[in-house]
């Protein structure tokens, strides 16, 4: 059995130095922290290692050093770091909690970083006036030792990236006004040569520059109280006398009072909706294996979903954090939940409906009364709950033939003579599963259909959009008792998928702001940049530039030919966006496959930009074709977006239906744009490869 080992690091008292003040809730985090481990966890103290700085009660660093044998210098938390790496056996878990002042100094990487740049870093109690910081380069190589041996780690940072100044009862974790440190520091490392230190970021840069916090975001969790130019706050919480980090604060909650299982992107979505709804300059931030479970080594994949960020006094309203960039419409109706956990519908806590009040990345709904079509209130909503989608508006239901006709005969389109007579009872069990699913529904008479199923001839169900959809395994047998429900959630995913691909807005303002293109291995443009084509395997390079006056926080989807939708991580950042500064430019590199049995496909990259925050993490949907693998087929380099194997939220405002009957191929039509000025607030394009063999 895997053990778990712990470094816990709080940070209140700081010697003296030109840049930090000293903190009044980090020490406190600690405490909380070690003693939900011990308490809860049942983790041995041996195994839980914590370097703490207390506030003295003289004010001076001696009385600070006579109080602790283990103080939060650069040289003990690297020593902890090494001490922890070394004891710890393949698969067991590392738990890497820190609280205190995260800050900017000027980088001793030019080599790296470019002349007149930054280090990032955890600041040290001793950092003083000529101490040293433990920089994100150094980081980043002790995080590679754990994970390179096998560790399963999970990095918790409550501190902000650059920082800010003390606002009302709430304090920044960072320097003062956000000043960069530009004192010249110590260049030698305790960590590694400098050789090592240079050699692992470029491996794990792969020689792009990396605007996230550290480089090898993806080898495990990471939860970081903000994004970089944001603030995380510490205040009063409970009695209104005692301070705690933000993040801290609101992640014990969550584990405390939780009743379910909690995977990490759960319990980010919790924290999330609590930090927004007090702090709205705090946006937490998640990436790697967020669907780990907490303090656990396996992973419980879980669809993502909406989360509430604030809630009125009276329980009759509820903002989103996703809006009209994300295809929602008013007249949508969800289900909240406490957490992503949605599999048991007694959970639910209300129904709610999404009202016109709505933004380019929000949206608000009205709690529905039971005579509203909404159910009894079964508990407090709070800010990081969750909501999905239960019934769609009338422009996002798809229509479904049951093609119960076939003849017996030897053509393609025919059947065996032992399954003609079975068709009716089979395509009985798909009406039967159809009902209430607010999705598809059953053509009448003559009408058109986006879908045909009907019984193929090796006794299976087959889904048609012009011509059956091949590929899709396991292939679903009209005598198991499974399969009715089954091939209607295949219906759903595919009016998710199609509803995604068709999202435009032409009228965007953002549209001429918004450069982007596909390069080739050397950076430089293809000579056809409509009509670009490569072989698996081949590498490219994702070219994005924001030319407009502010920051765009930028996703990019991957419209896959086996009916997925992955996200790919731009510079190695797999979170809700990337934000991309005016002027800035971003090369993502990426290796494109093949799926399995495909000799030829069309990939589609979809780029969205936003002015404010969007997450596009719930478009995502597995593959259709349900291959053994959850690994997407757009790499980043080495890196991999994962699929997931359930279903996500669907969107909701789409453009147009698809057409076309058995016969034609289905034909996409932009004929519904959005327009107002909300939606000018958002741009998406589309970028299509052919891959070949």
């Amino acid at each position: 059995m895997a053990d778990l080992y712990a470094l816990l690091i709080g940070i209140d008292f700081y010697e003296p130095n030109p840049y930090f003040n000293s903190l009044q809730g980090a020490v406190r985090d600690i405490k909380k922290v070690a003693s939900y481990l011990e308490i809860s966890r049942k983790i041995s103290s041996e195994r839980i290692t914590r370097l703490t700085s207390p506030l003295p009660d003289t004010n001076s660093t001696a009385d600070v050093r006579s109080a602790s044998e283990e103080l939060p210098t650069y040289q003990n938390i690297v020593n902890a770091f090494n001490k922890i790496t070394e004891q710890a056996k393949p698969q067991d878990l590392v738990y890497i909690h820190y609280s205190g002042h995260g800050g900017r100094v000027k980088t001793i990487f030019p080599d790296l970083k470019g002349e007149g740049q930054y280090d990032e870093g955890l600041v040290p109690m001793d950092v003083g006036y000529k101490g040293r910081y433990l920089r994100d380069v150094e980081m980043a190589t002790l995080l590679k030792r754990m994970t390179d041996k096998g560790l399963i780690v999970t990095v918790i940072f409550d501190s902000c990236h650059s920082g800010g100044a003390t606002r009302g009862d709430s304090q920044i974790r960072g320097p003062r006004d956000g000043e960069l440190d530009t004192q010249d520091r110590p260049t030698d490392s305790a960590v590694a040569t400098r050789d090592e230190l240079v050699q692992n970021w470029l491996n794990l840069t792969q020689n792009d520059q990396k605007e996230n916090w550290l480089p090898n975001q993806t080898d495990y969790v990471f939860l970081g109280a903000c994004r970089p130019n944001e603030y995380a706050y510490e205040a009063t919480f409970d009695d209104g006398k005692e301070r705690n980090g933000a993040l801290t604060y609101w992640m014990l909650d969550t584990l405390v009072n939780s009743n379910s299982t909690l995977t990490y992107k759960s319990l980010y979505n919790r924290v999330m909706g609590m930090i927004q709804s007090k702090f709205p300059q705090q946006l937490p931030m998640l990436s790697g294996e967020g669907d780990r479970l907490v303090f656990g080594d396996k992973e419980h994949y879980r669809p993502y979903t909406l989360v509430i960020i604030n809630v009125t006094e009276d329980q009759k309203e509820v903002t989103l954090n996703a809006g009209i960039a994300a295809g929602l419409s008013p007249g949508a109706r969800l289900a909240i939940y406490p957490s992503d956990d949605i599999s048991d519908k007694t959970q639910q806590l209300a129904i709610c409906e999404l009202t016109d009040e709505m933004q380019a990345d929000k949206s608000k709904a009205t709690i529905l009364s039971a005579d509203e079509g909404g159910v009894n209130v079964k508990g407090k909503i709070e800010p990081g709950a969750v909501a999905v989608m239960v019934a769609a508006p009338v422009n996002l239901i798809r229509k479904v033939r049951l093609f119960a006709q076939k003849q017996a005969g030897e053509k393609e389109q025919d059947l065996p003579v032992n399954l003609v007579d079975k068709q009716t009872e089979a395509l009985e069990k798909i009406r039967q599963a159809l009902k209430g699913n607010g999705w598809v529904v059953e053509v009448k008479d003559a009408e058109e259909s986006h879908y045909q199923v009907a019984v193929g001839k090796n006794g299976e169900y087959e889904i048609c959009i012009g011509m059956p959809i091949k590929n899709l395994r396991p292939p679903l047998k009209i005598d198991d008792l499974d399969s009715p429900q089954r091939v209607v959630d295949r219906l759903v995913h595919l009016v998710k998928y199609q509803a995604v691909q068709e999202l435009d807005n032409p009228v965007s303002e953002l549209t001429k702001y918004l450069q982007f293109e596909l390069c080739d291995k050397n950076k430089q443009s293809f000579a056809d940049p409509q009509n670009v084509s490569l072989k698996q395997g081949e590498i490219s390079y994702l070219r994005i530039k924001n030319i407009y006056s502010q920051t765009l926080n930028v996703s990019v989807l991957d419209i896959e030919p086996t009916w997925a939708i992955s996200q790919i991580p731009i510079q190695g950042e797999i979170s809700s966006f990337f934000p991309l500064e005016s002027g800035q430019e971003a090369f993502t590199k990426l290796r494109l496959q093949l799926p399995r049995d495909y000799q030829e496909t069309k990939e589609t990259l979809k780029i969205f930009a936003t002015k404010g925050l969007a997450n596009f993490q719930w478009l995502i949907l597995p593959s259709l074709d349900e291959q053994p693998t959850t690994k997407g087929n757009l790499l980043n380099e080495e890196l991999r977006t994962r699929g997931l194997n359930q279903s996500i939220n669907p969107l909701n405002n789409l453009l147009s239906a698809i057409g076309g009957d058995i016969n034609n191929p289905p034909m996409l039509t932009r004929a519904m744009i959005y327009e107002g000025d909300p939606e000018a607030e958002w741009v998406t394009k589309d970028i299509v490869i052919t891959v070949k063999s």
